[in-house]
């Protein structure tokens, strides 16, 4: 299934920050807030143009019945005392965007910066966290890649074939382990008991062309669902062309009452050129990466007990050429591997829902730049989550983690809520959170790059205060959230009067950094108009982000105060003559050390819940020139159009 690869020894080596308004007159016009005041304002006029989501169809989904998909304890979303975004089955099909990262975009307080289209790499940073500091699984399995967080998004797994996604924002380490520190992902499929055959297929600017193919075939007790897509395109600059294909298979039996086996197995394939992912020195860059994962899972369910075991196995391959069509010149190969066993259980009793948790996993590499590396863990997790009374819950636990060049690490975490009424709810939490350095952090070197052997593990300290209220057809949350980091590692160097600045980039513990920042997000059904032409829903989020660094004078940063700061999403969905649906996306954003740009993109669907429909779709409508990562240059105006077939 991998490519044969064979090894090219390099002949040469060649280079590579609303509550704050409460305190105005603490602050200058040139002060954040004065920046939050401008975006703030915007967020009004596009309120008042803008007007998305809650349709009558088999994929909509109420919030208040979804359960949240944790390792232990599964709570249902209106008792969560946490911020967490839930991406239904709608969501995702209606979403002008055809990969997971491209979803994700949409979602307040997600930083998704791209380099191309279509998911062909993505990096995914939440509340001003890197892409190293977020954590993704499939169904509560780590996605975790020990060589670097770039592939965090090799997600092998059609858009088609997912249900729904839980975005987790804030520490998440104490539910499922260090590599969570700003925030954790999880993408949920699941195992239909009808037979069904979904089909899609599209074609658009760029040379790009694609499809997916979706099924479910139950025999007996035996549910099992296997999908396949294929994305490609020839570029919208020069050698930015890419082929990803993902496939996907998941089975699952129930023996009895009491037990339940579950397998899955994904691949992805993805090759594409990399002109200005990671310099502009070389626009011949070409990368190649093959990701495998493989789970089997068992659950025990007794009364009130409840205990799930599984072991997973993930590699990736990567293949990295400084110049595309000569390997001999530049390149590095990386091979991948995770090791893991999993326990994790839950009791009810008068006293409340206690869970506990075991995980063992290694990490293990082969690098023609890294050498051969590997490192083993251990964690442990325990949490209790007891209801005090029907307006007060409160959950407590902790995660200790053993790694033998740090010893043992504890990261307690709690979470308090009050019900208000039954539409209102307060809530408070404080974890700490913690990521181990990549490979890539710890050994990477060539030219223009310093490796850091000595790297400290990123600890921090989380307080997250918020209010929901959900009641008819409106929802609604604030949040105000604050992270205190310790040796947050960047990738810094010293400033040079020489360009190109001839210093070479070393990752480095900075001794502090503080981000707090406040998020607001309201969506409301409106189900209003003439039959003919009726506004479906309207969403509005805002998101404020301010970062205080203190590290050495002089230094330039590559990474730390690389995140948002302002970011406004509006939509609006329509629906014309109860058959065609129409569903606008806006965003402004603005990161601390990049222009701001705005987006506007849309989507059309004809006939979409019905045996045979059409879609069409506009990204960057107002042909907005921006860069998100790298030196990529994103494309300007650009459109595509499919059809689908769904048979059941």
């Amino acid at each position: 299934m991998f490519k044969e690869r064979k090894v090219y020894m390099p002949m040469k080596r060649i280079p590579l920050d609303l509550f704050l308004e409460a305190k105005q007159h603490l602050f200058v016009q040139n002060s954040p807030t004065y920046s939050m005041r401008k975006s703030l304002l915007l967020s009004s006029l596009v309120l008042s143009a803008l007007s998305v989501n809650a349709q009558n169809d088999t994929t909509a989904i109420d919030l208040k019945e979804v359960i949240i998909r944790e390792n232990r304890i599964e709570i249902p979303f209106s008792k969560v005392s946490r911020n967490i975004n839930v991406i239904n089955r709608k969501d995702l099909e209606t979403t002008p965007a055809r990969s997971l990262q491209e979803v994700l975009s949409f979602t307040p307080g997600i930083d998704v910066r791209q380099r191309g289209i279509s998911g062909v790499q993505g990096d995914i940073g939440i509340r001003g966290g890197s892409f190293e500091q977020t954590l993704m699984l499939i169904n509560g399995i780590k996605l975790t890649d020990p060589q670097t967080g770039h592939h965090l998004m090799n997600v092998p797994i059609p858009l088609q074939a997912i249900q729904r996604v839980e975005v987790l924002k804030g520490p998440a380490s104490r539910i499922y382990g260090q590599n969570a520190y700003s925030g954790a992902i999880n993408v949920i499929t699941n195992l239909p008991e009808k037979k069904s055959l979904s089909i899609q297929g599209f074609g658009g600017d760029f040379g790009m062309r694609g499809g997916s193919i979706v099924s479910s075939l139950p025999v007996g007790k035996y549910k099992q669902t296997l999908s396949i897509s294929h994305d490609a395109a020839d570029g919208h600059w020069y050698n930015s062309d890419f082929k990803v294909t993902n496939l996907f298979y998941e089975g699952g039996v129930e023996l009895n009452e009491k037990n339940e086996l579950k397998a899955m197995i994904g691949y992805s394939d993805r090759s594409f050129g990399a002109n200005g992912f990671y310099t502009n020195s070389f626009p011949d860059q070409w990368e190649s990466i093959q990701t495998l994962l493989s789970a089997l899972s068992h659950t025990y369910s007794y009364q009130d007990f409840k205990l799930e075991t599984r072991g997973y196995w993930r590699r990736t391959n990567d293949e990295f050429r400084l110049r595309r069509n000569e390997p001999e010149f530049f390149t590095n190969l990386h091979t991948s591997d995770v090791f893991a066993l999993e326990a994790n259980g839950s009791y009810k009793s008068k006293y409340g829902v206690s869970g506990l948790g075991l995980e063992v996993r290694q990490e293990k590499i082969e690098s023609s730049n890294l050498g051969i590396r590997d490192r083993e863990f251990l964690g442990v997790f325990a949490e209790h989550r007891i209801e005090f009374s029907e307006k007060v819950d409160f959950r407590a636990g902790i995660y200790s983690n053993y790694y033998n060049e740090y010893g043992w690490k504890h990261f307690p975490g709690a979470e308090i809520g009050y019900q208000m009424n039954e539409n209102s709810r307060l809530y408070a939490n404080y974890g700490a959170s913690f990521r181990i350095p990549s490979f890539t952090e710890l050994y990477y070197q060539d030219p223009s790059n310093e490796s850091n052997p000595n790297l400290l593990p990123e600890e921090a300290q989380n307080f997250e205060l918020g209010w929901k209220l959900s009641k008819r057809n409106i929802r609604f949350e604030a949040v105000y959230f604050i992270r205190h980091t310790n040796n947050l590692i960047d990738w810094n160097r010293e400033p040079s009067d020489i360009s190109p600045n001839p210093n070479k980039w070393t990752p480095r513990n900075i001794s502090q950094v503080n981000f707090q920042g406040i998020e607001a997000a309201i969506q409301y059904s409106l189900n209003s108009g003439p039959k003919m032409a009726r506004i479906k829903d309207v969403s509005l989020s805002y998101n404020y982000i301010n970062a205080n660094l203190d590290q050495a004078e002089g230094l330039e940063s590559r990474y730390a105060l690389n995140s948002l700061r302002h970011q406004v999403i509006g939509g609006i969905q329509m629906e014309f003559l109860k058959k065609l649906e129409l569903n606008v996306k806006s965003r402004y954003i603005e990161r601390m050390s990049l222009d701001p740009y705005f987006l506007l993109d849309a989507r059309a669907d004809y006939n979409r819940m019905k045996t045979v429909g059409f879609f069409a779709e506009v990204s960057n409508i107002t042909n907005t020139d921006y860069v998100e990562a790298g030196f990529v240059q994103m494309p300007g105006r650009w459109f595509k159009a499919g059809f689908l077939v769904n048979l059941y």
